[in-house]
């Protein structure tokens, strides 16, 4: 069965999930709460439109993202995608803000100008999923009687 362009279109925007977060150096961040730099030379930066990927791992940031936030890189490593096996660097103390709730992560560096993605490890430490009907994150709860942080 082929379908027509229209339709292709309108299959390829359907369910997509775009999120809206701030991502600020965590080391940054503590160097200003001990009085090491001012408050405003904490590095952050806001991104629109970040696809939330549940086929990605991790937070994924283009090199001049994570050169305007001044990460520090943490190692190489060999990562599958769709054009075959590579390599790619990760940096580390990525603080991610989102929906309400924050937590550090490392990130994985895309190749030139790619868009950033919101992978499966910082959706799920954080509480959030794709609701792929609405087109947003579904905040998971978080009170005494109800939790998505489970210990088995």
């Amino acid at each position: 069965m082929t379908l027509s362009t229209t339709s292709q279109v309108s299959l390829d925007a359907m369910g997509r999930v775009l999120a809206k977060l701030t991502i600020t150096n965590r080391i940054d961040q503590a160097n200003a709460q001990n009085g090491l730099i001012p408050h405003d030379q904490i590095r952050s930066v806001e991104l629109d439109d970040v696809l939330v990927d549940t086929g990605a791992t991790t937070l994924c940031l283009s090199a001049e993202t994570i050169s305007q936030l001044g990460l520090e890189l943490l190692r190489e490593v060999q990562i599958s995608t769709a054009n075959g096996i590579g390599t790619a660097r990760i940096f580390q103390e990525a603080k991610i803000s989102l929906c309400g709730r924050e937590s550090t992560f490392e990130c994985l560096e895309l190749p030139g100008g790619q868009n950033p993605l919101l992978g499966v490890i910082p959706m799920e430490a954080l509480g959030l999923e794709p609701d792929r009907q609405n087109q947003r994150l579904r905040v998971l709860p978080i009170s005494s009687t109800e939790t998505y942080l489970t210990i088995l």
